[in-house]
């Protein structure tokens, strides 16, 4: 409960009491402004229930926004891990490939030709 909510609770109150105090004693100016204090105090009340939810609604926005950027760091992080093993996988796929055409060059030599054969026989024009 913040201020306003108290304040206006405690208005609404003394409007109440001013209204009831003005019908038993006869007074309607102490009735009408008993009945003034108590909608000023209503809306008081009114008023500082909303901005109390405006504050949780912006506490839940920050905690809402912390959180999406937690998660979008550790997305990042792994992100970043992925991309480090794959760079690692490629450069020793990329090694072994290198020594083993280095070991076999006949080998290596023969299935790049035949490679080139297929690319140029799929590349011909069919007239």
């Amino acid at each position: 409960m913040n201020g306003d909510q108290f304040r206006g609770a405690s208005r609404h109150l003394k409007g109440r009491a001013q209204s009831a105090l003005g019908g038993l004693t006869g007074d309607p100016g102490r009735q009408v402004h008993g009945a003034v204090n108590q909608a000023a105090g209503g809306a008081q009340y009114a008023y500082g229930r909303a901005r109390d939810r405006a504050e949780d609604l912006l506490d839940d926005g920050r905690a809402l926004a912390h959180a999406v950027e937690d998660r979008a760091g550790r997305w990042i992080d792994e992100g970043r891990d992925l991309t480090r093993h794959a760079r690692k996988r490629g450069s020793s796929y990329g090694q072994q490939a290198a020594r083993y055409a280095d070991d076999n060059r006949v080998s290596a030599l023969v299935g790049l030709a035949a490679v080139a054969f297929a690319v140029g026989w799929l590349s011909r024009s069919r007239s």
